[in-house]
């Protein structure tokens, strides 16, 4: 989608009545839809990207509550304690990404 967007922007007059404005912008909505339910996880120690994740999702610790208990969170983030196979698995379906973000 983002090839086609950059293609239709080139040939985008710049006009209002253009008739690629409407398709242009409709592309682009999802496009940013799409990032929106898909952000972007950096490429960091499995303990960041679960910071970077309760942040962009603006979560507690304590949300995490059903996964692993607030103590083992805070452990976690801490980098007190590694993040165990279950729990990157219940993290993975939690934020529905690929459990090797957090191995």
């Amino acid at each position: 989608m983002v090839r086609v967007s950059n293609t239709l922007s080139e040939y985008l007059s710049g006009g209002a009545e253009d008739p690629l404005a409407d398709l242009h912008a409709i592309v682009t909505e999802l496009i940013a839809h799409w990032q929106a339910r898909h952000p972007t996880l950096p490429q960091a120690e499995p303990r960041e990207v679960l910071r970077h994740l309760l942040a962009t999702h603006g979560l507690k610790q304590k949300d995490l509550a059903g996964i692993a208990s607030p103590t083992v969170v805070s452990d976690i983030l801490a980098g007190r304690r590694a993040i165990s196979k279950k729990v990157a698995k219940a993290l993975a379906a939690r934020f529905q990404t690929d459990v090797s973000v957090f191995l």
